[in-house]
């Protein structure tokens, strides 16, 4: 559970009583209890005037204590967890905690000098981003309590002190700021000079952008799924919604001939200088994904190797409709176009298309397309993304690696 995770080596309990206390309802209580570490506003009974991004005590209707949170005044989550046990002071905890996502990230990442160093809630940090690009590293904050420039501060010198990077970016997620109602900010340079380098994924470089791109500037969620893919490739491959070429770059050391597209000119002309950093040949199509594989379905263009890593397209509950009719429209196309022993990888980075939801359109698919399909891996997130047990949201990608016959 994660209220066990979260008791190791912290503060024991305070008889202080200054520390502002929230209670829930028992549907909020039980949902912590069980291990989760969100209590939306509507579960929120009572507490005094809080000032947005406080500590606050976490307590039952019957006023036992669950523990701290960060309170947001503005968010429809307003209490996201901290730990089990009151913590009256942050500062040494915050410190605790990110020393142990780096060590976490020693342990599990190998060929690369890219990935997600902390992950918010999964790291046990709640609102904080951090990637590393070799010697670059990106910050995002996301909620009230990690705004706080007394936390930001000391954010910035444990990292500074633990990984030395020649420089430190912020990287602002406008939507995000805005719903938590925290003062607007560009990304921007936070320390030192540096804003690009080169950084190696799997054996493969990549130049980074510290403050272009979609993210932090790259995919690293997707870091090991471009292995395990390359691992089962061949012939000629189409990477659909290839970015800048993530999929595509990994793919052409097994393919004989690789075609990438996507919609977004700046992101082509990223995957062709990596393509050239790496001495690869890649054709780099600028289109519409849906557009172009019908036209192709119908005119009887086929491949033995078809990556679709599409957009998140439901990013609410009331888009997953509409999500899995695309969904189903884009693996429907590829596979029609997959020859017979072909290789259809297919992703989905929208949390609310569950793994089984991705599978039946999948299913669908195959039947209308008269195919065979045998699945080979069923896959998530990378590592450095850790996804806890008791907390759903924190998985949010799939990846299903097929074999398709007549």
């Amino acid at each position: 559970m994660y209220h066990d995770c979260m008791r190791r080596n912290e503060m024991q309990p305070s008889t202080d009583t200054t520390m502002p206390r929230v209670k829930v309802t028992p549907r909020g209580a039980t949902r912590l209890k069980a291990g989760h570490v969100w209590v939306y506003r509507s579960d929120v009974m009572a507490g005094r005037e809080i000032s947005q991004g406080s500590l606050v005590e976490v307590m039952d209707a019957r006023g036992r204590s669950l523990g701290t949170a960060f309170y947001s005044s503005s968010s429809q989550i307003a209490i996201r967890m901290i730990s089990a046990v009151r913590v009256p002071e942050f500062s040494a905890l915050l410190r605790h905690r990110i020393g142990e996502a780096i060590e976490y990230r020693k342990r599990i990442v190998q060929d690369s000098d890219a990935y997600r160093v902390i992950f918010s809630e999964a790291d046990f940090l709640p609102g904080l981003i951090v990637d590393r690009y070799n010697d670059i590293l990106t910050v995002q904050i996301l909620t009230q309590g990690m705004d706080s420039a007394s936390v930001r501060d000391e954010v910035l010198d444990e990292l500074s002190a633990r990984l030395q990077p020649e420089s430190i970016i912020e990287r602002v997620d406008a939507r995000v700021r805005d719903l938590e109602k925290l003062a607007p900010r560009a990304s921007a340079l936070l320390k030192g000079e540096k804003t690009a380098t080169t950084v190696l994924m799997n054996g493969v470089q990549f130049q980074y952008q510290a403050l272009e791109g979609q993210k932090t500037g790259a995919f690293l969620d997707q870091r090991e799924n471009y292995a395990a893919a390359a691992r089962y490739a061949l012939g000629e491959a189409l990477d659909v919604f290839c970015y800048q070429g993530g999929f595509a770059l990994h793919l052409a050391e097994r393919c004989r001939q690789v075609t990438g597209i996507d919609s977004s000119r700046a992101a082509l002309e990223a995957a062709e200088a990596n393509a050239r950093l790496n001495g690869r040949q890649i054709e780099w199509l600028e289109g519409n994904a849906f557009d172009v594989l019908k036209d192709w379905a119908s005119s009887g263009k086929r491949f033995d190797t078809i990556i679709l890593d599409p957009p998140a397209f439901a990013k609410t509950k009331q888009d997953v409709d509409a999500a899995l009719r695309g969904y189903k429209e884009l693996n429907l196309r590829a596979l029609k176009m997959l020859r017979s022993g072909g290789l259809l990888v297919t992703c989905s980075c929208s949390y609310h298309v569950s793994e089984a939801s991705l599978l039946q359109v999948l299913s669908e698919a195959v039947v209308d397309a008269r195919r065979t399909v045998r699945l080979l891996e069923v896959r998530g997130q990378s590592k450095d993304h850790p996804i806890l047990l008791n907390v759903p949201e924190t998985a949010y990608l799939k990846c299903v690696i097929c074999y398709i016959s007549d």
